[in-house]
């Protein structure tokens, strides 16, 4: 039997607390496990409770929802942070996902949506509300610049990135590019340190933000 999703909600409404609270209490498989008022006390609930998702506003006080999320991303980065915000534009949606977030949904969302949107990024994936996903797919379609994607990375290390956003393992990775699986992990280690990133789905968010991964 399947343990229960655990869940901390961090808004600095109690009345958004308290209603995603009472939705996920009433939702088999979803365990609400704490609660945040402010970006710092997301912070600490992420690394005392260690849930499996974190739900995050972008506005709090003391510390914004983007520098909380940041934040988790280096001191927990097994807890998954799903953006629940009222903020559409494309400084913040871009924002939050090279924080780190896994999946950005606008609280208009209908209530399957959310309980849908949390269980995916528990799982692993990256998941955006509709019109959010409007405003990646803009972005991606958009022109590029002449000047290639992560000039900090080495033309390899940007190889690997761009296997990385399609969805290869490692061991694919080394099998494509003719490489030693040991120094795969080498560039990757090195492509996390300079995007400053910390999971594997933080580098392919980021990635496919900058048109990789299409091939």
């Amino acid at each position: 039997m399947n343990a229960d999703l655990r869940i901390v909600v961090a808004d600095d409404h109690g009345i958004v607390r308290e209603g995603l609270g009472a939705l996920l209490s009433a939702h088999a498989g979803f365990s609400l496990v704490g609660t945040a008022a402010t970006g710092a006390e997301a912070v600490r609930s992420a690394v005392t409770l260690r849930p499996d998702v974190l739900v995050m506003d972008i506005q709090m006080p003391d510390l914004g929802g983007i520098e909380a999320t940041r934040e988790i991303a280096k001191v927990a980065p097994e807890v998954a942070v799903l953006m629940l915000t009222m903020f559409d534009d494309d400084e913040s949606v871009f924002a939050a996902m090279r924080a780190g977030a896994r999946g950005y949904v606008l609280k208009g969302a209908a209530p399957d949506n959310v309980i849908r949107a949390i269980a995916a990024v528990a799982a692993g994936e990256a998941i955006f509300g509709p019109g959010v996903a409007r405003r990646a797919l803009a972005y991606l379609s958009g022109p590029r610049p002449d000047q290639p994607a992560f000039p900090e990375l080495t033309p390899r290390e940007r190889e690997v990135l761009d296997l990385i956003a399609t969805g290869l393992g490692n061991a694919a990775i080394a099998h494509r590019l003719s490489l030693a699986p040991a120094t795969v992990g080498n560039h990757i280690t090195s492509i996390f340190a300079k995007l400053q990133v910390a999971t594997r789905p933080e580098a392919i968010i980021r990635a496919r933000s900058a048109g990789l991964g299409d091939t």
